[in-house]
Order: structure tokens, then sequence, then C-alpha cells
């Protein structure tokens, strides 16, 4: 296996949301989950993705987190098309992707990946009193709420309450009560929380916000499918049309701006989230030598010798 970090919906290292992508060769087979979770924890991103090749234009992907396997994990996809592109393992060209959430297209061209996102839907609209739990949960009163938009919990692969925020200074600067987030999310059983404001400049579409500290993620800086799921909400509302490319803006809080962008298939009905990813590092996974009492690193055919426990050796891809 070759494992990767990537940065993703970002054209600089160290900017966008990192994952790690981890190639496995087409006779390789997947490794235990206790080892994928193991990796995906000491990697600690968000989503690390696993991938084998099935077919000429088909390939397999598992995603974990630092806690667990999920479904689907958008800027992930982006990063393993992104890495197989870089490594000459794909060209453009339309493939798929087999997940746990179903078979999803995967358009790579010149400038963008783009990816299909699961069939878009609404799952649940909140009632008012719902409405004031939700906000309290993020220490917003709900006059912040924007007018005439309602939280709702939509699904593009995985779930997630969309909640529309007013004004940009009340997204920026709000700080959930995590204790909170974590009970409404097991209580709603979704993933997490999409917070957004719309651009009132309208040089793009949404600044956001994601929050998901169930699953081991306090916030993210780009999440494909959470952006899928808001192209979908805000469609609802007629805010978008089915001939929009969209740009949502999300991690800026962060320090890792990222941009991701959206549209809508020709059949009016599927959603693509697209963006690029770039390789900041590549890793290797060194074992303890027993025997010997030290850690095998093999650099330029010279060994080095570690006192300290080591598992993974990164290195900068210029």
């Amino acid at each position: 296996m070759r494992i990767f970090v990537c940065d993703a919906f970002s054209s600089e290292i160290f900017k966008g949301n990192q994952a790690g992508v981890v190639i496995l060769e087409e006779k390789e087979e997947y490794p235990t989950v206790t080892l994928m979770k193991n990796i995906a924890a000491e990697l600690k991103h968000s989503e690390t993705a696993f991938v084998k090749k099935t077919d000429n234009k088909k390939f397999k992907i598992r995603y974990f987190t630092p806690t667990e396997e999920v479904e689907l994990c958008g800027h992930a996809t982006i990063s393993v098309f992104s890495v197989l592109r870089e490594l000459k393992l794909i060209f453009s060209g339309k493939y798929i992707a087999e997940t746990l959430a179903g078979s999803l297209e995967i358009v790579v061209d010149n400038d963008f990946i783009w990816m299909d996102m699961a069939s878009p839907k609404i799952e649940y609209t909140f009632n008012l009193d719902e409405i004031k739990e939700i906000y309290s949960a993020f220490n917003i009163d709900t006059v912040q709420a924007t007018k005439n938009l309602i939280p709702k919990i939509v699904n593009t692969g995985l779930s997630d309450i969309i909640i529309p925020i007013e004004d940009k200074n009340i997204l920026d600067s709000f700080v959930m009560n995590k204790e909170k987030v974590i009970k409404l999310s097991k209580k709603y059983k979704v993933v997490g929380a999409h917070l957004f404001t719309l651009d009132k400049d309208k040089k793009v579409t949404a600044f956001c916000r994601n929050i998901a500290p169930l699953v081991g993620i306090d916030e993210e800086c780009a999440t494909g499918t959470s952006n899928g799921a808001l192209t979908h909400y805000l469609k609802d509302y007629n805010i978008i049309s089915n001939k929009d490319i969209n740009t949502f803006i999300q991690g800026e809080t962060m320090g890792r701006a990222s941009t991701i962008l959206s549209r809508y298939k020709e059949d009016g009905r599927t959603i693509q989230v697209g963006g690029n990813a770039v390789i900041s590092f590549e890793c290797k996974i060194y074992e303890w030598n027993k025997k010997l009492g030290y850690y095998n690193i093999k650099i330029c055919s010279s060994l080095v010798f570690l006192s300290t426990k080591i598992s993974f050796l990164y290195f900068i891809i210029i």
C-alpha cells in the first residue's frame, strides 16, 4: 500500500481540507478493519480513504474517521482521484467510485474532479421548538436565523442538519456547545451540522462551517457531501437554479480556506461536487524490530536507529 496526505479543495499545499489516501495494489486485499481504523486514527485527519481498483474504470473506496467507518466523504473522494491522476493511474474521463453510499460517477477533466452525490433528499423539517434547540447548541439566538429559511436535515450521501445564519460575523464567531451538538446528532441520527450564510455581495454562493463532534470532528474545513446537501437545500428554496455553478467557501475560521464547487447534471436531479486536491505528504508505516530493538527506516539505503516510537515517516512531495 501507498499512503498519502492530500489537501482537498485547494490548489496549494497546507490549505484546504486534509485527507488520508491509501492506495492498495490491484492484487492486494483490503487490510483488516482494525488496521484501517488505526491508520486513520494515526493520521488524525477527518477522513482517510482506502481505495482499490476493481475494474478498468471502477474503484472501491472505504472511508474511516479517526473513530469509525463512514459511508462517504466528498473531500476524501476528490483526494483519491487527484492522487490517482497524479500517479498517472487514471486520465481524463468518467469513472465509478463504489462506496457504502452506492456507486457514484466521477468525472475527471482538465480543470476539476467532479463527483456525483447520492440522490438528494430532505429528510426532516424542524418545528419551532426544535429550531430553538438547534440554535442554542451553537449559542446562537434565533433572531440571527435567516428569515424565511428553516433548518432541515438533508442527505446527499450523509445526513446533515443545514442551518441558515443571517450574518457572517455570527457565523464566524459562534462557539458550539459540544455536548449539546453531540446530543442533537444522536437524537436526529445525523453526522453533524452545516451552518451557512449567503454571500450578500454575491461573489460566491455562501460561506459555511461544518461541525461534527459525534464522529470525532469538532470542525471540518471542507466537506463535499455537506455542500452537496446545501446545494439541494438552496435549490429547494429557489435561491439557486439547476443551471448554476455554485461556489462555497469553508474553513476560513480555521485558517484553511477551501473552495468547493457544485452543479447539477443535465438530468436536473443529480448534484455533483467539484474541486481539486494536491498531495502534501507521502507516508510509510514502520514496524518495531523486536529482535534488534529498534525501528528500521530505509532512506537512501541508509539504516537509521531511533530510540523513540515512530509509526509513520512523512516527507513533502515537491
